[in-house]
């Protein structure tokens, strides 16, 4: 069993109780069924708090033309990092739920993207990540979108960090 911080849930609060993967793999069926052409961006968000740093990570569906919905988790770290620490564990712990996905994307023809809340603006503290995060996740073989377009990450993620 997942421990409680690795426990993914929809946006209503309701938690997902069988591996993400059946819960994709299930979503993904339904909305080809109901006719949906769908596009996936998995994107990570973190916030300090005092002497924890919480991480909340998003797997978005949108149905193009009509609409998405996304399935959360949030976790808690205790460790001090730096800020372009912080901006790669965030791009890891999106490439940890992409890479066991990325198989049923595939087999269903859906478009997916890895967001990471990171500024191409290299007067941002954030931007010194950028190379790394930008090569990690292309060096995987995924779909690269920082900020302005990682609306995942920057949106979607950010909202769930509480």
């Amino acid at each position: 069993m997942e421990s409680d911080q690795q426990q993914w849930r929809k946006l209503n609060g309701a938690k997902i109780r069988i591996p993400i993967e059946e819960e994709v793999r299930a979503a993904i069926a339904r909305e080809k069924a109901g006719g949906h052409e769908l596009k996936v961006c998995i994107g990570t968000d973190s916030q300090l708090k005092s002497k924890e740093i919480e991480f909340a990570t998003v797997i978005v569906f949108i149905r193009k033309g009509k609409g998405g919905f996304m399935y959360i988790r949030n976790e808690t770290k205790t460790q001090k990092m730096s800020i372009k620490e912080r901006m790669l564990v965030e791009v890891a712990k999106s490439i940890e739920v992409a890479y066991p996905l990325c198989n049923i994307f595939s087999r269903y023809s859906v478009d997916m993207e890895v967001h990471v809340d990171i500024n191409t603006n290299p007067n941002f503290k954030s931007n010194d990540a950028l190379k790394e995060a930008m090569g990690y996740i292309l060096g995987m073989g995924f779909v690269f979108k920082a900020k302005p377009d990682a609306f995942a990450s920057s949106s979607c993620a950010n909202k769930m960090v509480h």
